[in-house]
C-alpha cells in the first residue's frame, strides 16, 4: 500500500515513493495517481512484518528506507483516486475463510471510522478517497480536503487533512488490540537517522533542454542555472527538477519541482536553507520563500541569497517562540545559526500574500526585529501588487528587482517608529487639511485666545463647591454641539438622569423647563420644544450610569466611553467629578501613584480615540479661604491632576456683591500645554440662571 495524498502548496508534508528513496512531497490541491503496479511476489509475513514496523516512524504502512520488496510507482496525471501498488496479506483468493475474514475486517473498520465522524457512503478498499474533514469540515468552503485510504484487505485505514489550519491525521485498524493512532500533521518530526546523499546516489542528471527553457521563460539564464548546481532527476517517463542543498559544499538535501509547481523533498534529511553557502560571512543577507525566488534575486546581482525549505505557515502564531530544542518547524534557522549570528542587516522578501506575511514575522520574532528590514513589492495594476522576486524579475526586469531590495523598509518594532512614519498626518498639521488642528472654539468670545477644545486632550476642571463646574462644562458641551455636532459620553455621578436633562434642554433650547420659582417671567419651554429637545438629547449624549449602588472604577467608565466613541462617534467624555468614582488600590501603592497610573490611562484613552475628555476634580478643603479662586495644586488627591493633564481650567463664582455682579463667572485658564490651542488667562462669563446658559458680558450687556 502507498501513499500520495493532495494538500495545498504550501504548509506541510506527505510521504511517497521515488524510484528506491522515499521523498516528503509538498503539492498543489490536486491529486496524482500512480499507475497500478504489475504483480508482484508476495512478501513473506516476516519481512511485512518489519515492514510495517519500520513504517511506522514516518507514516503507517510505509517503510522509511529503501527495499526491494517494494515495487516502484509511475507518476501519471492529476486524478482523484489511486490504486494501491504493496501487496497485503490476504488470503488465497477463493478461501471462503479469506472471504470472510476480509468482509469482517472491512465492517468492524468501517464502524470505527464512522465511530470518528467519516462519511463512508462511497468508500471502497483498495483506494483513496476524497471527503469532508469531521474535524474542520473543510472550513468556510466545505473543501473535501481530506484524503482517506482503506487497505484492500479491509483491515487498516489510514487519512489526512490537507487544510493548513487542520492537518489532522491518524490510521486506525480493525483489530489489532483495536489500538487507534492520532496525530497532528502540523507537528513536523526529526528525523531519527540524516540520510548521506550524493549525486549519484540521487541519480542527478544535467537539465534537459526542456527544463532549461523552462528557466528561460522565468527569466533565469543558464549561467545561474549552472552556478546552483541545478539538475533533474528522471522517473519512468517524466523529468523533475532537482534543487540540491549543500553546506559547506556537502550535499545535504534534496527538493524537487515538476512544471506544473508540484513539490517533493527527500526524508530523512537535515533541513537548512537553500543557497546556504552563498551567505557565509555576509553582513547582508535576503531571505525569500521559494528556490526560484533565490535564483531570481542572483539575476538582480544579489547571491547573498537563501530560500526556506518547507514554505510558509498559514497564520502568525500565537504562542511564544518556542525554545530551539523545541522549535521544530524552523530547525532550519537554528541549524544555519552560525550563518546568521554576524548578518547585522537581514532583508525579509517573503510573498507578498498572507501565509509570506506569516513567514516574515515568524522569521522577525527569531531573528530579531531590530535587524530585519522587509521588501514592498511594487503594483502589478490598479488592483494588486507583485507577489514575489521572480513575478518581479518576470514582469519588470532585473533593474527594477534590485530596487526593490536596494529600498527594502525597516522592520517595524511596535512602539518604536520614525517621524516620517506620520508624514501624512504632519502634513496634514502643517497644510491644515485635516480636523481641528487648532481645536474647537468654545462658543464665548472671552475664551477665544485662552482656550479651545482639541481631540485627543484632557482638561481638568476644579473650583470650589457650587461654583457651577458642571454647569460651565454642560453650557460648553451645547456650544460645541451646536456649531459642530459632536456627541458626548456623559459619566456624571452627581447628576440625576431627569435634572441632568433638565439643564442641557434650558441650555439648548434657552428657555426655563419650569414655570414657577427660578422661571420667573419668562416663557416656559413648550411641549412641541421639549419633544425635539428630547430627541435632540438622544442624538447628542450617551450616559454611563452604574445600575446598582456600587461605585464605577475609571477601568470601567474609559471601557463603556470606548464601546461609545467605536458605535455612536463620540468626541467628547466628561467625568464628573473624580471623588465619586472606586478608587480602590493596592496596599503598597500610594495615592499619588494610582492618581498617575489613573490619569495616564484616561490620557492613553483621549489620544487612542481622538476624544476629548473633561475630568472635574474637588479641591481639598481650604482651610482660611478668603473667596479667592483656588489653585490647581489644590485639587484634593496629588499633583498629577496638574502635572498630567494638557488643560487646567479653575470655574470660580462671585460671592460678593462689593466684587461685582453676583452672576458673574469666572473662567481661570491655569494650564495650557499645547500653546496653538490657548494660553494661561482669565475670562468673564455672565451666568443666565433663568436657562442656565454662560454669556459673553458683551453679549449680556447687548440683552440688557
Amino acid at each position: 500500500m502507498h501513499i500520495l495524498l493532495n494538500r495545498p502548496q504550501k504548509p506541510g508534508f506527505i510521504v511517497s515513493f521515488f524510484s528506491s528513496s522515499i521523498i516528503a512531497i509538498m503539492s498543489s490541491k490536486q491529486f496524482l495517481r500512480l499507475g497500478t503496479v504489475p504483480a508482484q511476489p508476495l512478501p513473506s509475513r516476516s519481512s511485512l512484518s518489519r515492514l510495517f514496523g519500520v513504517y511506522r516512524r514516518q507514516c503507517p504502512a510505509i517503510p522509511s528506507r529503501s527495499t526491494s520488496r517494494i515495487p516502484s510507482f509511475h507518476l501519471k496525471s492529476n486524478e482523484a483516486n489511486y490504486t494501491s501498488g504493496i501487496p497485503m496479506p490476504v488470503y488465497l483468493e477463493g478461501s471462503e475463510k479469506g472471504l470472510d475474514t476480509k468482509a469482517t475486517s472491512l465492517k468492524v473498520l468501517r464502524g470505527r471510522l464512522e465511530e470518528l465522524g467519516f462519511d463512508m457512503h462511497d468508500c471502497s478498499p483498495g483506494q483513496y478517497n476524497n471527503l469532508l474533514c469531521p474535524m474542520c469540515k473543510g472550513g468556510h468552503a466545505s473543501e473535501k480536503s481530506l484524503s482517506l485510504s482503506i487497505s484492500s484487505e479491509g483491515g487498516f485505514a489510514m487519512w489526512q487533512c490537507f487544510r493548513g489550519k487542520c492537518g489532522w491525521s491518524g490510521t486506525t485498524k480493525a483489530f489489532a488490540n483495536n489500538k487507534r493512532s492520532f496525530e497532528n500533521s502540523n507537528a513536523i518530526r526529526k528525523a531519527k537517522e540524516t540520510r548521506k546523499l550524493s549525486v549519484d546516489s540521487l541519480q542527478l542528471q544535467p537539465l534537459c533542454d526542456e527544463l532549461i527553457s523552462y528557466f528561460s521563460s522565468r527569466s533565469i539564464t543558464a549561467e545561474t542555472i549552472r552556478r546552483n548546481g541545478i539538475m533533474q532527476r528522471k522517473h519512468m517517463n517524466q523529468v523533475f527538477i532537482a534543487f540540491p542543498y549543500y553546506r559547506m559544499g556537502e550535499l545535504v538535501s534534496c527538493k524537487y519541482r515538476s512544471v506544473e509547481k508540484k513539490f517533493w523533498q527527500e526524508a530523512d534529511t537535515e533541513r537548512i536553507f537553500y543557497g546556504l553557502d552563498d551567505i557565509e560571512g555576509q553582513s547582508d543577507i535576503i531571505i525569500v520563500e521559494g528556490e526560484m525566488d533565490k535564483l531570481a534575486m542572483e539575476e538582480a546581482g544579489f547571491r547573498n541569497c537563501v530560500s526556506v525549505p518547507d514554505g510558509a505557515p498559514a497564520k502568525v502564531s500565537s504562542k511564544d517562540v518556542p525554545p530551539e530544542d523545541q522549535d521544530l518547524k524552523y530547525q532550519f534557522l537554528w541549524n544555519c545559526k552560525d550563518y546568521l549570528k554576524q548578518a547585522s542587516r537581514i532583508i525579509l522578501a517573503t510573498d507578498g500574500d498572507g501565509p509570506g506575511q506569516a513567514l516574515a514575522e515568524e522569521l522577525a520574532r527569531r531573528l530579531g526585529r531590530e535587524r530585519c528590514w522587509r521588501v514592498k513589492w511594487p503594483k502589478k495594476n490598479a488592483d494588486s501588487h507583485f507577489k514575489d522576486a521572480n513575478e518581479v524579475l518576470i514582469y519588470m526586469g532585473p533593474g527594477v528587482l534590485r530596487d526593490v531590495v536596494e529600498n527594502a523598509e525597516l522592520y517595524p518594532i511596535r512602539g518604536l517608529f520614525r517621524f516620517s512614519d506620520y508624514s501624512e498626518e504632519i502634513d496634514a498639521y502643517y497644510y491644515q487639511t485635516g480636523s481641528y488642528e487648532f481645536g474647537v472654539h468654545t462658543g464665548w468670545r472671552a475664551l477665544k485666545d485662552l482656550y479651545n477644545v482639541v481631540p485627543g486632550e484632557l482638561t481638568i476642571v476644579t473650583g470650589v463647591p457650587n461654583s457651577g463646574k458642571s454647569e460651565w462644562i454642560d453650557a460648553l458641551l451645547c456650544n460645541i454641539n451646536e456649531q459642530f455636532q459632536w456627541k458626548f459620553a456623559l459619566c456624571s455621578m452627581e447628576n440625576k438622569v431627569q435634572e441632568h436633562a433638565r439643564k442641557l434642554l434650558e441650555k439648548h433650547i434657552k428657555k426655563p423647563f419650569f414655570k414657577s420659582r427660578y422661571g420667573e417671567s419668562a416663557e416656559r419651554m413648550s411641549r412641541e420644544e421639549f419633544e425635539q429637545g428630547k430627541k435632540w438629547l438622544d442624538d447628542t449624549f450617551y450616559l454611563i450610569r452604574c445600575e446598582n449602588d456600587s461605585l464605577p472604577s475609571i477601568k470601567w467608565v474609559l471601557g463603556l466611553a470606548k464601546a461609545a466613541v467605536l458605535r455612536h462617534g463620540v468626541r467628547g467624555l466628561v467625568i464628573d467629578p473624580y471623588n465619586e468614582l472606586d478608587h480602590q488600590r493596592p496596599s503598597n501603592q500610594t495615592e499619588t501613584e494610582y492618581v498617575s497610573h489613573m490619569l495616564t490611562a484616561v490620557k492613553r484613552f483621549a489620544q487612542f480615540h481622538s476624544c476629548h475628555v473633561w475630568f472635574v476634580a474637588h479641591p481639598r478643603q481650604l482651610q482660611n479661604w478668603c473667596g479667592s479662586p483656588p489653585n490647581l495644586y489644590d485639587i484634593s488627591g496629588s499633583a498629577h491632576f496638574i502635572n498630567k493633564c494638557d488643560n487646567g481650567i479653575v470655574v470660580h463664582r462671585n460671592r460678593d456683591a462689593r466684587e461685582g455682579p453676583m452672576d458673574q463667572v469666572q473662567i481661570c485658564v491655569r494650564k495650557v500645554r499645547n500653546k496653538v490651542a490657548g494660553t494661561i488667562g482669565d475670562a468673564f462669563l455672565s451666568y443666565d440662571r433663568v436657562t442656565g446658559q454662560y454669556l459673553d458680558l458683551i453679549e449680556e450687556s447687548k440683552i440688557l
